[in-house]
């Protein structure tokens, strides 16, 4: 990938991207970003190479490597390109990528969370996915259209396309719940608490009720963004302006804060947690319950077996269901885009790596391994996604699941709003109170940097 000679407006736009990062997130991107055989600038001058940086969607970078490199030796086999391939953790990947399009070093293809499309887009790094570039990998009709839709902002060409469709689940402990005289899963977030309860949610028992991961920011954004809708809310007007501390994000953010703080349903050592700790422990047992988008594959890594866990939609308000009139989202439309870097040395083998991966065939493998949806139409008619699991995603997806903002400050967003929540979860991990007005005050705070 050779250094970038865009215009000076997208490089503004990116710098202005990076700077919304924390210092710490900076000097962790910065260093990471340098050079060599990690995909930095000057790594991608041969025409038979192609870098690759994807997203961390297994137990850990191991089990990515064990499902991806056998299918990159295939299209290797196929092509003739060889593609050197970082799998990035979910809390480096944004931080990397902000720096990327701001310095002009990065990679030729890389995955990126659908909610960051607009953002990345803004950068104007990325290669816009037109009509000639669908076409390139066999026409945009062959994508879900909801999945394109989170590819990018309203009335502009996709930043990218998408490569796997997930939603939120509440994930159950069968023998957890059998154990404690459970038959069932909670469908609103009073049974949730109740259910918690009864499992013991202070660990007299050595298992907590729930799990969380307090310290990631984006998973953070994802959970608090759909308590927002359900108490009638959101965090931008249709202007596209940050509205963060209004009374209905105030009251998103304290009740999942409070599943901590007040309930003692989540332990308060999940304050710090940003890896992917929560899905160990509920693998272990340690928690019967967690939150999550597509965690099957993750809970297998873990040791666990099919029929060990349970699949329900996740909790909505009492009086209220999925696909009902009212506040009934229950999870954010989840999902990695695969895009490709606008200045790439290499653009006919980054589109046919693409094609590859959105093949019909090969969508069926990654999606299969990763416990997600295919984007593409005709893999979804596979047996292997008609399973328990999926249909409650599926159908999570289908009813009532809405995209995360598609405006450009959405990264910024996940930043600012997420280390709140964050430092509240600080808060009550160590005894602190969190009222409202402490709440209030820290997106209030979040808020003023983003418009600052």
């Amino acid at each position: 990938m050779r250094r970038s000679t865009r215009e000076p407006l997208a490089r503004t736009a990116a710098r202005a991207a990076v700077a919304a990062l924390t210092a710490t997130a900076l000097l962790t991107a910065a260093t990471a970003c340098g050079g060599g055989s990690t995909g930095g600038a000057g790594s991608n001058s041969a025409p038979g190479e192609l870098t690759y940086w994807a997203s961390n969607q297994g137990a850990d970078i191991a089990a990515d490597r064990a499902v991806l490199g056998p299918e990159l030796k295939k299209f290797e086999e196929r092509t003739g390109i060889k593609v050197k391939l970082e799998v990035i953790p979910w809390p480096d990947l944004l931080g990397r990528i902000l720096a990327a399009t701001a310095s002009g070093q990065g990679p030729d293809v890389l995955n990126i969370g659908n909610t960051w499309s607009a953002s990345l887009q803004a950068t104007g790094a990325l290669l816009p996915w037109n009509t000639e570039n669908f076409e390139a990998i066999g026409g945009r009709d062959r994508f879900v259209p909801s999945a394109v839709g989170s590819a990018g902002a309203p009335g502009q060409d996709p930043a990218a396309v998408p490569l796997y469709s997930m939603a939120y689940a509440l994930y159950y402990n069968k023998k957890v719940f059998r154990d404690a005289g459970i038959d069932k899963p909670p469908a609103t977030w009073d049974e949730l608490v109740e259910t918690g309860r009864r499992i013991s949610g202070d660990g007299r028992r050595g298992t907590w009720a729930l799990g969380a991961e307090g310290a990631n920011l984006a998973n953070n954004i994802h959970q608090v963004f759909v308590l927002s809708r359900q108490h009638g809310g959101s965090f931008f007007d249709s202007a596209g302006r940050p509205t963060f501390d209004t009374p209905a994000n105030v009251a998103a953010v304290k009740q999942y804060v409070d599943l901590m703080a007040k309930d003692g349903i989540i332990a308060p050592g999940n304050a710090e947690y940003d890896k992917n700790q929560s899905l160990q422990d509920f693998a272990s047992g340690r928690t019967a319950m967690v939150l999550w988008q597509s965690a099957a594959s993750s809970f297998k890594a873990h040791g666990m077996k099919e029929g060990d866990w349970g699949t329900a939609p996740v909790p909505v308000p009492a009086g209220t269901a999925p696909g009902a009139d009212g506040p009934q989202v229950n999870s954010m439309v989840a999902g990695i885009n695969l895009a490709v870097f606008k200045n790439t040395d290499n653009l006919d083998g980054a589109l046919k790596f693409v094609e590859f991966m959105t093949s019909d065939e090969e969508q069926k493998v990654l999606n299969k391994a990763y416990g997600s949806i295919p984007p593409v139409k005709a893999a979804q008619s596979d047996p292997a996604f008609a399973g328990p699991d999926l249909t409650v995603l599926r159908d999570t997806l289908a009813t009532s699941a809405a995209p995360l903002p598609q405006v450009p400050q959405e990264s910024q967003f996940e930043t600012t709003v997420g280390t709140a929540v964050k430092e509240l979860f600080a808060d009550a991990a160590a005894g602190r109170p969190v009222t409202t007005e402490s709440v209030g005050a820290r997106l209030a705070k979040a808020q003023q940097q983003m418009t600052g």
